[in-house]
């Protein structure tokens, strides 16, 4: 969570903010901050805002909601953002962007309902400058496309499905982009140089503690989240409570997301060799059952056989979050009894 006043200062900050770091050795940030941002942080959200533009690219050429060139630059993009979406923190939360991106959980349906009400009354404003800025987050980013892409619900109505999605997509970008400049032109600086004027963080350790909260609530996401909701309880599994089952992305997200939290985790070890081997296998591990599922929508929630299986990939991401997120954390000198789940 950003600290008060931060998004103000983001947006006060000169462009020509320098990248530069302090000049004494002791202020120097430990390479394992340097090594996050160059390699995890900042490659991840470029990725996304180049996919994203290139999703916008695609539907000013071809707005059908079944085009498969479409559909496919969706979950390219779609595919970048499950990589950095763990990362809550700095320019994604900001002006709700990450919100704006991905809406999810909708435990109440609100983007179906948001997106019947602007099919119902063609709404004008997604043709207006600016004008998704002003509409529900419900109705925005990867998850309302979805919709449109995947649901024939919303596919009757061409000619406003169309203008609805060029005006999505074209958010996308224009919200993708904006965290990546950010990223790049202030934040890097501002994390990088804590207890610096205009940084968020006083000292270096509340920065290993952001980034020890991002990999911490990550794996807590999925195993609580992508897996949980579908798996309810064994009287009353909830398989459409998966992400992203329209499209038959929920076993697919589980991945890119392990994935991704697997490499931060590495970072994150900060070259233990011990410690590097046991975070290797356990996400290995996590990977290979949840690449074994052959269950895209976990649709299997429902047998006891093919649940058990889910079960598992569970209680091993768990035992990821009790064992190695415990044994990080000492590595990083996270002080005895800190929650990453906190807010600041």
């Amino acid at each position: 969570m950003l600290k008060p006043l931060l998004t103000a200062t983001l947006i006060a900050l000169p462009l020509s903010l320098p990248l530069t770091l302090p000049a004494t050795a002791q202020d120097l940030p430990p390479p394992v901050v340097e090594t996050a941002v160059r390699d995890h942080i900042l490659p991840g959200f470029s990725a996304l805002a180049g996919s994203s533009a290139r999703l916008a690219q695609v539907a000013e050429t071809d707005c059908t909601g079944q085009a498969e060139t479409l559909r496919n630059a969706w979950g390219a993009a779609f595919d970048d953002w499950i990589r950095v979406s763990h990362l809550r923190f700095g320019p994604t939360e900001m002006e709700n962007r990450a919100f704006a991106l991905a809406y999810w959980p909708d435990s109440r349906g609100t983007t179906p309902k948001t997106l019947t009400k602007l099919f119902a009354d063609h709404d004008p404003i997604i043709t207006s400058p600016d004008g998704m800025g002003s509409v529900s987050v419900a109705a925005r980013g990867f998850y309302a496309l979805e919709f449109l892409l995947y649901d024939p619900k919303f596919q009757t109505d061409a000619g406003y499905a169309c203008a609805l999605t060029r005006a999505l997509t074209a958010d996308i970008a224009a919200t993708t982009s904006a965290i990546s400049r950010d990223w790049t032109e202030s934040y890097t600086a501002l994390i990088l140089t804590p207890g610096s004027e205009y940084s968020p963080y006083h000292s270096t350790d509340e920065v290993k503690q952001e980034l020890f909260k991002a990999l911490a609530m990550g794996l807590q996401f999925t195993s609580d989240t992508r897996l949980g909701r579908p798996l309810g309880t064994f009287e009353r599994p909830r398989p459409t409570r998966a992400e992203a089952w329209r499209s038959g992305r929920s076993q697919h997200n589980v991945i890119l997301s392990l994935q991704a939290l697997r490499q931060l985790a590495l970072i994150l070890a900060e070259g233990d060799a011990n410690l590097v081997s046991d975070v290797e296998q356990a996400f290995d591990t996590a990977i290979q059952q949840a690449t074994a599922l052959d269950d895209p929508i976990f649709a299997g929630v429902e047998d006891p056989s093919k649940r058990l299986k889910v079960e598992i990939l569970q209680q091993t991401i768990d035992l990821i979050r009790e064992q190695q997120l415990a044994n990080i954390g000492n590595k990083l000198g996270v002080a005895a009894g800190f929650n990453a789940l906190d807010g600041d």
